[in-house]
């Protein structure tokens, strides 16, 4: 149990994936890393999963890596791959599906980067947030560099990758760092309730909305627009887009199957 665990829990569509150390203040191992990539792994592949949700266990979402246990493979002395499967940090690759994040207590250094990678954060009260890097002597590499700046614009940006102070809920929500703040318990609630609503509608669909949005990111405004048509045109051809007029026309609620 010194290395932690990630627990995995299926709430019917939904993946709730848990990082659990509490007495370290959920401080990430190598182990811990691996435990994320076989989550996102389960939840990119099985097709019963619609979203997943991210959260702390123990009232922190994680105070950062265990520098201790990475010094080998930060220095490069150790060259064998943390994890394999999905990097936790999605920087080779992005999730298809939706992932909320639900974060609460020390939300620090790469809890920062793992957050950023989600696509919905809801944060509680009592968080404490803290891109703390250049206080140690190394630099944020965990996507912090590229996302802070997509997310909240670059002074903000520069304002915390560059000082490296401690900040709190009300900061990161005014920034647009998190997307809603609630009461200190109910994080975990609230982000699984978001995460349903999105299961409700049709996978596809959802799919296909997370994918454009992320090539204009990657490839600007001219390539997203240029791949609508033929995405549109996919979605209209598949049953559940016949099953959502269907259901439009006899004013019930849809049953998508992801077809």
């Amino acid at each position: 149990m010194d290395d932690g665990h990630i627990f995995q829990t299926v709430d019917g569509q939904v993946l709730r994936i848990g990082i659990a150390r509490p007495e370290k203040r959920n401080s990430l191992t190598p182990p811990m890393m691996r435990g994320l990539a076989d989550a996102f792994d389960r939840l990119q592949a099985e097709p019963e999963l619609r979203v997943g949700v991210l959260y702390g266990e123990g009232g922190n979402f994680t105070s950062g890596l265990d520098l201790m246990k990475f010094v080998p493979i930060m220095s490069g002395a150790e060259t064998a791959p943390v994890y394999e499967g999905f990097d936790p940090l999605q920087l080779k690759a992005r999730l298809t599906k939706p992932l909320i994040a639900a974060v609460s207590g020390f939300v620090f250094t790469v809890g920062i980067e793992l957050m950023l990678a989600c696509d919905i954060v809801v944060a509680a009260e009592d968080c404490v947030f803290g891109q703390l890097e250049t206080s140690r002597g190394i630099m944020v590499s965990g996507g912090g560099t590229v996302r802070w700046v997509q997310q909240v614009g670059w002074g903000n940006a520069m304002r915390h990758l560059l000082t490296a102070e401690k900040f709190y809920a009300a900061e990161a929500l005014r920034i647009g760092l998190v997307q809603e703040v609630v009461e200190t318990g109910s994080e975990l609630e609230r982000a699984a309730a978001i995460a349903k609503a999105v299961a409700r509608n049709a996978p596809l669909a959802v799919q296909a909305t997370k994918a454009s949005a992320l090539r204009y990111l990657a490839d600007g405004e001219r390539a997203a627009f240029d791949a609508l048509a033929a995405a549109q045109a996919e979605l209209a051809r598949s049953a559940d887009a016949i099953e959502g007029a269907a259901a439009m026309m006899q004013r019930r609620d849809p049953e998508f199957k992801g077809q």
